[in-house]
């Protein structure tokens, strides 16, 4: 999630402190994602030094800093807005890496590893649901994250059980050679 453009948007509103930045952003992303407020003072520097957003003139740093976005600024936050997110290269998904490396590891058995992170998934998705229930119809933000949250959490188990099923498939295969293979080892 780029912070940058997050900032550039709340500051499309009007002008805001440095805090108040950390506390809207907070607020509007359903308070999932905390934020440093350091983070918070040394991305609007950066937006500043880039010509995106201005400062009151006050000489005093951190949280009497008035911060308002430029033309420019407001042109950077509508090209990021209309420009959807890379999706050309697969991410470096842990998971995904865990499974792989572990189809190499001599006696791991693969299926249970999936199960184990299938059941820890569901546990999850629970945890949110739970959340979306005790939500306010006000909390749209916080709805919006857990309706995100669940729908990622949902491809993830779907993704175990293809998993778990192309490996079951391939099993009997692997058993079969295996008598070979330790001849071969001998």
């Amino acid at each position: 999630m780029s912070v940058r453009h997050a900032l550039l948007a709340l500051l499309s509103e009007g002008p805001k402190y440095g805090l108040q930045l950390r506390q809207e952003f907070e607020a509007r992303t359903g308070e999932v994602w905390p934020l440093n407020v350091g983070q918070v003072y040394t991305t609007v520097q950066r937006l500043e030094r880039d010509g995106l957003v201005v400062s009151d003139d006050t000489e005093e740093p951190g949280p009497q800093k008035c911060y308002r976005i430029t033309e420019p600024g407001g042109d950077e936050l509508r090209a990021w807005l209309a420009t959807p997110p890379a999706a050309d290269v697969p991410p470096r998904d842990e998971l995904v890496i865990k499974v792989l490396v572990a189809l190499r590891v001599p006696g791991v058995r693969v299926t249970a590893i999936l199960q184990t992170h299938r059941r820890h998934v569901i546990e999850t998705m629970s945890r949110y649901a739970r959340l979306k229930e005790g939500a306010g119809p006000d909390a749209i933000g916080l709805l919006l994250v857990a309706d995100a949250e669940l729908f990622r959490l949902e491809a993830i188990v779907r993704w175990l059980d293809a998993a778990d099923a192309r490996l079951r498939q391939l099993a009997p295969a692997e058993s079969a050679d295996a008598p070979a293979r330790e001849r071969a080892a001998r």
